[in-house]
């Protein structure tokens, strides 16, 4: 009885530790949706809110990981229940890490009232963002369901977010080169996409958990990148590319 006693604990605290990385992830798909939102609708009181919001996501991350290494140190676990509270921990660091580029986002929506409006980048950066944000909410559903099959293709989908950066990427140098006063707003919007492409690159490296968690190894394929603005030929006629520190 003893015994059975110890493993039910066991499975509560585990079984606690994945409601808190879904009400995380919860939090975190809001940042998307709250972010893309304020930034197409100018709304300046809900990109605040975005910022707001990021505090109680870092705290949530903090106590998750500390849960996490407790029951580590506590019930020395061993294969998938070791698997998953290494993964939850990873996981919980690419939830925090979308989370920032969200407010990032959140941050240049302030900025980008007092300058020229690009016709269409709001609109084409929501949709780019819109399909993170699904991306994410089946890379969780996958965590949850241990579903090795929707995991691996959300990661296949991140060619899909690359591909939109790449078009936002060059429509941005076409509206600079027509006229040197949209050079400052489509900075912004640049960082702005490079910021939602990154978020797929995490919420890729979350389905990569969920492969590893179930099976016990990394996805054996290389993932495909299709973000090749670094090398576009585009690049020489129009100048260095912005530094990658600025998207931060």
């Amino acid at each position: 009885m003893s015994e059975l006693h110890i493993v039910s604990a066991f499975d509560r605290e585990l079984d606690a530790i994945k409601a808190k990385i879904m009400k995380m992830g919860g939090m975190v798909e809001a940042s998307i949706v709250g972010a893309a939102t304020s930034l197409d609708q100018r709304d300046v009181e809900l990109a605040d809110q975005v910022r707001a919001n990021d505090v109680a996501i870092d705290a949530l991350e903090e106590h998750i990981n500390q849960e996490a290494a407790r029951v580590i140190a506590l019930r020395s676990p061993r294969a998938i229940d070791l698997r998953l509270l290494l993964s939850v921990i990873k996981v919980c660091g690419n939830l925090e890490r979308i989370a920032d580029y969200s407010k990032n986002i959140a941050k240049r929506t302030r900025v980008l009232l007092e300058l020229r409006t690009i016709e269409g980048s709001p609109t084409a950066l929501r949709r780019m963002a819109r399909e993170v944000e699904m991306m994410l909410g089946d890379a969780l559903d996958a965590y949850i369901r241990q579903d090795e099959e929707l995991a691996r293709a959300v990661i296949a989908r991140d060619e899909s977010v690359d591909q939109l950066y790449n078009a936002l990427f060059r429509e941005f140098l076409t509206f600079m080169v027509e006229d040197p006063r949209n050079i400052t707003p489509c900075m912004h919007l640049h960082f702005i996409a490079k910021n939602i492409e990154r978020m797929g690159d995490h919420v890729t490296s979350i389905a990569e958990q969920v492969v590893f968690y179930t099976t016990g190894e990394k996805p054996d394929e290389e993932r495909t990148k299709a973000d090749k603005t670094s090398t576009d030929a585009a690049l020489s006629s129009t100048g260095p590319t912005p530094s990658p520190g600025a998207e931060q």
